[in-house]
């Protein structure tokens, strides 16, 4: 079973009973709750196109460790073509889930902590690079789904880990004995981890000395003992808990606080203990990786927009129209911007010593540093070409109500050969593209704030060879006086 089927997905889930909080409850089952069915239905998607024979193009690899095939999501990096293939994943994925697949956080995770240990463990000769390679075989013959716990709560921004008030704004080590640690901390921004089997917690930021404590990496299952799933709220809910409203479709996303309440984890599942000259690189690692992905999915959801903003110019009787096909070009100049980095940074990958390769990180983080910024615009001008019925329509149930639903019908009628349903229902997936705040704020601050993003550009950046190459030109010679 190491890809499983949708059906299998869902039935996997039906053992696990993470301790989990929607809305102030305490719900038993989250899995059947109305705010985190569509998020589950969009890791299901990712299952089943894995059996179909153009998503088992993108979705299935051979692994060397277990020698039978796997889904990429738990495959490590192990050429630039791997590189390549994850972003052309996320990109078939989104094309057809039009938002996050929940998945690629576990993936990036597995190899950025993977470079991490085996240069732990070439230093101090711990046993953490063999600790996580029984862990990946445990979720590729499983095909479990792995979230990434990587951003703590922090608390006084302005001061470290360990200078902290209260010392469990940072996750960290509070006990250990010869049977494993005990960590206490919570994670924000947790990206699918109620769709999750496993997390793969990861230090948020660099360590010094005094910070050992909270140089730790560690996988846990979601409902350990101690671990608590916190919903975190979004804009648009309504939709799921009404179940109406046209448009409201089959996916979306969420990122749950999750709280390490006094958890256990054994040490066969603990890979960074207290080294802590490797959290930061860890974290780095973990941040090029994700915003390379990053890449692939949003510029899937970029062909979304772009696609939907065409669709709502015709439904509104306004194909051709010169002005609108300028808009739709530069949608697309952002879009394949986006992908084309990510693409390059795949190709400028490098070995390390693990043999995981690791992408370019001037070229992941400028796909990142651009998304940031300018698919807020390609949005902008999807919401210009579609108009301002994006905003206030009515509602599913007022087309059902047999006094004024023959009204609205006629009243919300575009172009001639486009049924009023149709462009109602185009118009709220327009809504929901522009306005859930999840996705809107992921292309923002996901994988990283953007100051981040360009303090791995320019740190990476040989800018001293870029000096030299306008001296030169300039016909500056290095150490010689004035004319």
């Amino acid at each position: 079973m190491a890809v499983k089927t949708s059906e299998q997905y869902y039935d996997s889930l039906k053992v696990l009973h993470p301790t989990t909080y929607i809305l102030g409850e305490k719900v038993q089952n989250p899995h059947e709750h109305p705010l985190i069915k569509h998020m589950l239905a969009g890791v299901a998607k990712t299952y089943g196109l894995s059996h179909e024979p153009e998503g088992k193009r993108y979705l299935v690899a051979e692994s060397k460790l277990i020698g039978e095939e796997v889904s990429r999501f738990v495959k490590f990096f192990e050429s630039p073509d791997d590189l390549l293939a994850k972003v052309r994943m996320l990109k078939f994925l989104t094309q057809r889930i039009g938002t996050c697949v929940m998945r690629c956080t576990g993936m990036d995770a597995i190899n950025s902590v993977g470079v991490e240990v085996y240069n732990c463990d070439k230093k101090y000769g711990t046993n953490y690079w063999e600790r996580l390679l029984n862990f990946v075989k445990l979720i590729q013959k499983n095909d479990f789904v792995v979230f990434s716990g990587v951003t703590d709560v922090k608390g006084d921004r302005s001061l470290r880990p360990s200078e902290q008030k209260d010392p469990d704004m940072y996750l960290h080590v509070v006990d250990k004995d010869s049977g494993g640690i005990v960590v206490r901390g919570a994670k924000i921004h947790q990206t699918g981890s109620l769709c999750a089997h496993w997390g793969l917690i990861v230090p948020t930021r660099e360590m010094r000395e005094p910070d050992k404590d909270y140089a730790v990496c560690f996988a846990v299952p979601v409902d350990a003992e101690g671990v608590i799933h916190v919903y975190g709220r979004g804009t648009l809910e309504a939709r799921a808990l009404e179940d109406c409203d046209l448009g409201n479709v089959e996916y979306s996303k969420f990122a749950p606080m999750v709280i390490f309440n006094d958890v256990f984890v054994p040490w066969e599942r603990v890979f960074l203990c207290g080294e802590y000259e490797f959290a930061g690189p860890m974290v780095r690692n973990f941040g090029n990786y994700h915003r390379h992905s990053h890449g692939g999915c949003k510029c899937g959801v970029g062909d979304v927009l772009v696609g939907a903003a065409a669709a709502a110019a015709e439904y509104n009787g306004l194909t051709g129209v010169s002005h609108i096909n300028s808009k739709l070009a530069e949608m697309l100049k952002t879009v394949e911007a986006i992908y084309g980095c990510s693409i390059a940074a795949s190709v400028e990958a490098e070995p390390t010593e693990s043999g995981i390769y690791m992408v370019d990180p001037v070229l992941s983080n400028t796909s990142k540093l651009y998304e940031g910024k300018e698919l807020h615009e390609a949005i902008r001008l999807m919401i210009e070409i579609a108009g301002g019925m994006v905003a206030d329509m009515p509602s599913e149930k007022d087309m059902e109500n047999p006094d004024i639903g023959p009204l609205l019908k006629k009243y919300l009628k575009g172009a001639d050969n486009v049924p009023t349903e149709d462009r109602m229902r185009l118009f709220r997936f327009i809504e929901k593209l522009a306005f859930e705040s999840r996705d809107i704020v992921s292309n923002i601050h996901g994988a990283g704030s953007p100051e981040t993003h360009r303090m791995t550009v320019l740190r990476n950046a040989d800018i001293e060879s870029k000096k030299k190459l306008a001296k030169n030109l300039a016909g500056i010679k290095e150490g010689s006086g004035s004319l």
